[in-house]
């Protein structure tokens, strides 16, 4: 194992969700959080931490396309990380299907492999791959630092839960901006 390192997962900061004429544009909050998100990538780079991009990648016929209108199709412009947080050599860039991180991803081995015992969390939406993302990192025993300035959802309330329901069941320390 190499050295401990904190790293910084950023969720879906892509095209779909964050671009106005995105079919899930999580809204003028989401444009909001870029310039906070990118300083700390910024940040966690010059510190040695390692970034990694969770990217939602869609087949044209995802079942999930019965709940949300489609989204993230793998190859199209709609499923890339917004042209501001591009990602930078040294930077992990894992492609999932599903809501959680960790689900037919490589992402448990990336952060084993690292050393990662802290992580921070940032990206859209809280409530949905944010918050099944940090249940994830729950239930492995991380310590799970999740940046308020750093997150947003096309819907406010439940939003508001997803940031309770991480600070009080996962036990999240919460960072404001």
């Amino acid at each position: 194992m190499g050295k401990t390192r904190k790293a910084l997962i950023v969720v879906d900061m892509l095209n779909d969700f964050i671009d106005e004429n995105g079919p899930l544009f999580c809204g003028k909050e989401a444009r909001a959080i870029v310039p906070f998100i990118g300083a700390l990538i910024d940040e966690y780079r010059r510190e040695g931490g390692l970034v990694v991009y969770l990217c939602d990648s869609h087949r044209k016929d995802d079942r999930e396309f019965d709940r949300f209108p489609p989204h993230c199709v793998t190859g199209t412009r709609g499923a890339e990380v917004i042209p501001e947080l591009a990602p930078s050599a040294g930077d992990t860039v894992i492609r999932k299907s599903r809501y959680s991180g960790f689900y037919g991803t490589d992402l448990e081995e990336v952060l084993e492999k690292n050393g990662v015992l802290e992580v921070g969390v940032v990206g859209v939406c809280t409530s949905i791959c944010v918050m099944d993302t940090v249940g994830g990192l729950a239930n492995r025993d991380y310590g799970i630092t999740v940046y308020e300035g750093g997150v947003a959802d096309f819907d406010p309330e439940s939003a508001r839960c997803a940031m309770a329901r991480m600070r009080r069941v996962y036990g999240v320390r919460v960072v404001a901006s």
